[in-house]
């Protein structure tokens, strides 16, 4: 028994750790997933929304920390009540997602591993199993050194873990698991190989006017991209940064322009007050979170690879 209990402690903590850890480095996309399951059509808790990034933060922060704990055997029935607690909660919503066809992807591992509905579901299953047992033979959880060293441990895990995740909201993510990660190839993302449905599939560039640049764009040689998903919701003093960093672009025969799901008469406004030298193309709002975590990001590109991605506060950065 004491081998089971250690195996379960170890498949249990070190995937609490890994999902955790995925989602630390990119804690935007976990309140976007948050939105989702608040939004009308899933769980209807629209009030909610506001506060995604918070329960995102905590969430994830718990999951890690919880991760830590029993890995470390400190604190081990405060561990195990609430990984069983966090568990079934986890199980109620993937169950509700596959079996309504709701939430296609719960981001239980973030971007770095996509699961199905129902294959997320029957990994919580067993997760929960494995949680059963260890609360039922919890005493064989022990610490594995002193408690005044796990103590120490915890106290500066928690606070490194909190550092990352202020990190990467200031700036962006650490690790970039998206289809738009520097290096990446949008045109190649795009293609479809037998019926599977590629990473990139709805990345649409139309002009005010209505016509379809998203090949003309990904064909030129040198590009930067203003991502603003929003523009009610964008950071207003990032257009002050956005001004220098296109201005220096545009000098160096960089075509620019500003990608978002907004309004054009809303960007022309922004365009009179910061004196922006570029026009907008529409393009998802959905798919504009996904390709830089920053509101408003820059991206640029060399015939449709990704060559270089910074939030608006990094500005400095970009190298022409």
């Amino acid at each position: 028994m004491k081998i089971a209990v250690f195996i379960a402690r170890l498949i249990v903590g070190l995937t609490f750790v890994f999902s955790g850890f995925v989602k630390l480095v990119d804690p935007l996309g976990s309140s976007y997933k948050f939105q989702e399951y608040f939004s009308a059509d899933v769980l209807n808790l629209e009030f909610l929304i506001p506060f995604s990034l918070l329960f995102s933060i905590a969430m994830i922060l718990f999951e890690i920390m919880l991760g830590v704990l029993l890995l470390l055997g400190y604190l081990p029935k405060f561990t195990v009540w609430s990984l069983l607690g966090i568990m079934l909660v986890f199980l109620f919503l993937t169950w509700y997602s596959a079996y309504y066809d709701k939430v296609t992807d719960c981001g239980c591992f973030g971007d770095a591993v996509k699961l199905s509905t129902w294959g997320t579901f029957y990994k919580n299953i067993v997760l929960v199993i494995l949680v059963v047992l260890l609360v039922w033979k919890v005493k064989m959880i022990q610490p594995i050194m002193t408690s005044n060293y796990l103590k120490w441990i915890a106290f500066l895990s928690f606070f490194s873990f909190l550092y990352i995740t202020y990190y990467v909201l200031v700036h962006l993510p650490i690790i970039d698991f998206r289809p738009y990660a520097i290096g990446k190839n949008i045109p190649e993302g795009m293609q479809y190989i037998g019926e599977e449905e590629p990473p990139i599939h709805d990345f649409y560039l139309e002009s005010a006017e209505g016509e379809n640049l998203t090949d003309a764009v990904l064909a030129e040689d040198k590009v930067m991209l203003v991502v603003a998903y929003n523009l009610s919701k964008s950071d207003m003093l990032g257009f002050l940064n956005v001004k220098n960093v296109t201005d220096q672009a545009l000098a160096n025969n960089y075509k620019v322009y500003l990608l978002s799901a907004s309004m054009n008469e809303d960007f022309l406004n922004i365009k009179n007050n910061y004196r922006l030298n570029f026009d907008m193309l529409f393009c998802d709002e959905t798919t504009l979170k996904t390709i830089v975590r920053a509101n408003p990001g820059i991206i640029t590109l060399q015939n449709g690879t990704v060559t270089g991605k910074w939030s608006w506060v990094d500005t400095d950065k970009v190298k022409f």
